[in-house]
């Protein structure tokens, strides 16, 4: 992502502007469960924060998997896209699942973009599955199974980052 000024509208920082609702996103991560189901069994499911959470709560339930970590890395604000930072692993306990090296656990995040991240968390745990709601060209092939591919220069919004507000038609200049 390109550093843009905080002072440009939401429209202007978006790009293509790909507004998920609730209904959608769930609707979306069975769909990925469904896939998944074909893939495990898992033994754990690895988050990758924050935006993995919610994708993760949802596939772990269908799956029926209780064991549910997370990786935490920081590179995104509300705007731009910056260095990675891993804030907190896998635990050890977690780690042990896999054999240390991922066998048996899902990664889950809600959308893999660059791929810088999910290059990172490969690194961490190579025999991983890596599943994303959505995925962007240039992270896709990081990712084992994925729902919906996006073109790089569309900006989701997920449900949890947005509220409910009239929205321009697109015949009307909106993007």
């Amino acid at each position: 992502m390109v550093e843009r000024s905080s002072e440009l509208s939401t429209q202007e920082r978006a790009g293509k502007a790909f507004p998920v609702s609730w209904d959608q996103f769930h609707r979306d991560c069975r769909a990925l469960t469904w896939r998944l189901n074909e893939v495990g069994p898992f033994e754990a499911v690895v988050a990758i924060t924050r935006g993995g959470l919610v994708p993760a709560a949802i596939v772990a339930r269908e799956l029926g998997i209780r064991i549910i970590d997370t990786i935490c890395v920081a590179s995104y604000d509300h705007t731009k896209q910056g260095d990675l930072k891993v804030l907190k692993g896998v635990s050890e306990e977690t780690a042990k699942l896999g054999d240390g090296t991922g066998k048996r656990l899902l990664i889950v995040d809600d959308l893999v973009d660059t791929g810088k991240t999910g290059r990172l968390v490969r690194a961490m745990l190579p025999d991983a599955h890596f599943a994303a709601v959505y995925a962007k060209p240039k992270g896709r092939a990081l990712v084992d199974t994925f729902i919906t591919e996006v073109s790089q220069d569309t900006w989701i919004f997920f449900p949890w980052d947005t509220a409910l507000s009239f929205q321009p038609p697109i015949r009307d200049g909106a993007a």
